[in-house]
């Protein structure tokens, strides 16, 4: 059975690319381009992990993180082209499971959603 990943991007290049490897690594992606669809999304369908951006339009990525860990203990990637070290200390004490800064590798991605789903 395949591991179902949310998508939380709203530039359709980087989720198509995410969404292949993710694939062909044997996760099943799910993509959504808005902040505000997560709540509603992840209430109707299951998720072994998500990948967030933190600049999606509708609600902030850093809400969507608080939130959510607020109610589960769904592992949350940070992907964003926030480099500053102080958006990444903020989005990891929200309670990100990593955070990964743009550009970055798809193989690297899916290797840390390997890493953080083996704990």
């Amino acid at each position: 059975m395949t591991k179902p990943i949310l998508v939380v991007e709203d530039d359709p290049m980087i989720a198509r690319l995410l969404k292949d490897y993710l694939v062909a690594d044997g996760f099943t992606p799910a993509w959504l381009k808005r902040g505000d669809e997560v709540s509603d999304w992840l209430d109707r369908n299951p998720a072994e992990l998500m990948l967030l951006d933190l600049t999606v339009p509708g609600r902030t990525g850093m809400d969507i993180c608080r939130e959510i860990r607020s109610q589960s203990s769904l592992p949350i990637i940070i992907m964003s082209g926030r480099t500053d070290e102080l958006d990444r200390l903020l989005g990891l004490e929200l309670g990100a499971d990593d955070y990964i800064c743009k550009p970055f590798s798809p193989r690297e991605v899916v290797a840390r959603i390997r890493t953080v789903l083996r704990r």
